[in-house]
This record gives C-alpha cells, structure tokens and sequence, in this order.
C-alpha cells in the first residue's frame, strides 16, 4: 500500500542545532529509495507503507547511534484506495484551484 508520510524527528539532548541529525535521516530516506520533500518543520516521504515505516526505524537507529539519547516523532499518514496519488499531484490540485481564482 502506497504512503504519504509527514515526518518531522525531533533528537532531545543533542543542544540546539539539529540540522546535522537531519541531515542524516534524509540520507537514510534517499537510500531506501524513497521520494522525499524537505519542508521548513520535516520531510514528506512518499513510498510504499513497509518501506517508509523501515525508514523511519532506521532513522531513529542512526540519530540514537549519533549520540542523542531521545528522539520525539511526529508521522501524519495518508493512504488511498481510488488513486494512485503524489505529493506534486496534491499540490498541484491546491494550486490549480488558487490559480482559478485569479
């Protein structure tokens, strides 16, 4: 089943830069072979469910293995069964209908 994940990772006891932590689970993201979008607060991910969700694991394993000893997770979940849908293909629906308006 096909996935649209937003993920935001939180590592707690690192201090107050964490660009380096996210820097990481993006690597682990791209490696798996997942289609991603980096946002201001996360990452959306898009792939299959078992895929995604392994990520995530592995990214928690690789921040843990960084160093921080906590790590706070935020997933918002989205599936579909009448399409197939991508992240492009919902923005570009919110954006067809702002352009409609103009």
């Amino acid at each position: 089943m096909k996935v649209l994940v937003d993920l935001c990772i939180v590592p707690i006891g690192v201090g107050v830069s964490l660009s380096t932590y996210i820097a990481e689970c993006e690597k682990v993201l791209t490696a798996a072979g997942l289609k991603t979008s980096l946002h201001s607060y996360g990452t959306n991910v898009e792939g299959e469910w078992d895929d995604v969700f392994a990520a995530i694991k592995r990214c928690h394993e690789k921040v843990h293995a960084m160093g921080a000893p906590r790590i706070t997770t935020t997933i918002k979940a989205g599936t579909r069964t009448d399409r197939n849908q991508t992240m492009e293909d919902k923005i570009d629906s919110v954006k067809s209908k702002l352009d409609a308006c103009s």
